[in-house]
Parts: C-alpha cells; sequence; structure tokens
C-alpha cells in the first residue's frame, strides 16, 4: 500500500531548494564580476541552510533524502560558490596555483560532507569534526568582502593561503564547537541579551569588518585548543 503523502517534508526540502538556487545565483554574480553581490548570496544561502534544519526538526521532518538533499545544496552555495568567487578575484591572478587552490577547496568539501553524514549517527552533538563547509565559505566569502572593500592587494597571496588552508581543516581532525545544544542559565540571559544587542549595533555599523573577525577567531580558536592540547599532551609524555 501507497504511504500517504506529508506536507511536512516539503517545507525544509524547499528551503533547501532555495539555498541550491541563491547559490547558483551567486556563481553567476561571480563569473558577471558582480563580486560584492556573489559574496553576500552566500551569506544568504547560510540562512536558508539553518533554517532548513530546524523546520525539519520542530515539524518532526527529517529524513535520510532531506539529508542527502542538504549535502548536494551545500556542495553548490558553500563548495562551488565560494570557490568559483575566491578564483574570480583573487586565485586568477595566480594561475595554476589559484586554481589548484580552487579546486581542492570543493574536493575537500565534498570529503567534509561525505565523513559528516557517514560520521553524523555517532558524533558529538557539541563539536565538528574538522570545519564544517559552511563555516568555510563564510570565512572566504567575508575574506573577499574585506579585500573588496579596502583593496587589500598587498594581501591577495595571503587570501591565497587561508583559502587553502581552511580548504585542509575542513578534512582535519581539529575540533570546533558547534552551538547546536547551548544551556543558558536564568542569571546569564540579561547579560547575553546585552551582549548580543551590542553586537548587533556593532554588525550595523561595521558588517563586514565584524563578519570577518568573528569567523577567523573561530576558525584559528580551533587551530590554537588542538596546538596547546598537543603541547599539553606532549609534557605529559616527557614527565612519564
Amino acid at each position: 500500500m501507497e504511504k500517504s503523502f506529508d506536507i511536512r517534508y516539503i517545507f525544509p526540502n524547499f528551503f533547501t531548494a532555495l539555498s541550491i538556487f541563491v547559490g547558483v545565483i551567486s556563481i553567476i554574480a561571480s563569473i558577471k564580476g558582480d563580486f560584492e553581490k556573489a559574496a553576500w548570496l552566500i551569506f544568504v544561502s547560510l540562512i536558508l541552510d539553518g533554517i532548513d534544519g530546524r523546520v525539519a526538526r520542530l515539524t518532526n521532518a527529517t529524513s535520510k533524502f532531506g539529508m542527502e538533499f542538504d549535502s548536494l545544496a551545500d556542495i553548490v552555495a558553500f563548495g562551488v560558490a565560494p570557490a568559483i568567487l575566491f578564483y574570480q578575484t583573487v586565485g586568477a591572478g595566480y594561475g595554476k596555483l589559484g586554481s589548484m587552490v580552487a579546486a581542492l577547496y570543493v574536493v575537500f568539501g565534498a570529503i567534509r560532507l561525505a565523513r559528516f553524514n557517514v560520521m553524523a549517527p555517532s558524533s558529538e552533538p557539541s563539536v565538528f569534526v574538522g570545519v564544517p563547509i559552511p563555516t568555510a565559505a563564510v570565512f572566504v566569502a567575508s575574506w573577499i568582502l574585506l579585500y573588496l572593500k579596502y583593496d587589500l592587494t598587498p594581501l591577495r597571496f595571503l587570501i591565497v593561503l587561508m583559502t587553502l588552508g581552511v580548504a585542509l581543516l575542513m578534512v582535519s581532525n581539529i575540533r570546533y564547537p558547534s552551538f547546536k545544544k547551548i544551556e543558558l542559565k536564568k542569571i546569564h540571559i540579561i547579560r547575553i541579551l546585552v551582549i548580543l544587542i551590542l553586537l548587533l549595533g556593532l554588525l550595523y555599523l561595521y558588517p563586514i569588518e565584524l563578519l570577518t573577525i568573528i569567523i577567523t577567531l573561530y576558525i584559528f580558536s580551533g587551530i590554537i585548543r588542538a596546538g596547546y592540547f598537543l603541547i599539553r599532551k606532549r609534557m605529559k609524555f616527557e614527565k612519564n
């Protein structure tokens, strides 16, 4: 007997489809040379990507199809779109090196998504193993926006290295906080609210600068944390 149609499954997959659509528009904008628009569209895809998962959980409409569809959306919106943006703005000036970095970013992003899907049932909800591909995309897009706003031509090669670095971090074993389950104590709610309001104010005044600082600190926090635990482990081993 055929299963009856359940409309609940349409809503999360609709937002996933929108994420792909916006990702493709971002790619077209990069090809046309409208780089600022292309970068901001990656942020729009990020919002849509966040909505689809939450809608699926709220409506109890999670499915294997939804998970696979979401991964395909991510490789377009957070893999191909930022790679094309990077290549068109910075990478093309470095010939084969720029092409290689853009290609590796997409390939490693695909590996990161495949590994996440395999590990999802047994993974810790509080951490990500490796940088998530949406985070990597925002990192690349925010630095491109900063590069365009301030004409950071002397930092072009640094952006190439950072893009390659974040691509490698996606397939690394470095752990990053996921913030999926945050326990807020009542006594901290007002303090957190004040901080959020201040951040929103700064975001209104300096959106590109603040986004770049936040995402860069997040990326480097994982590296620093991993380095700290490695040194601590080595010192403990030497003592024994």
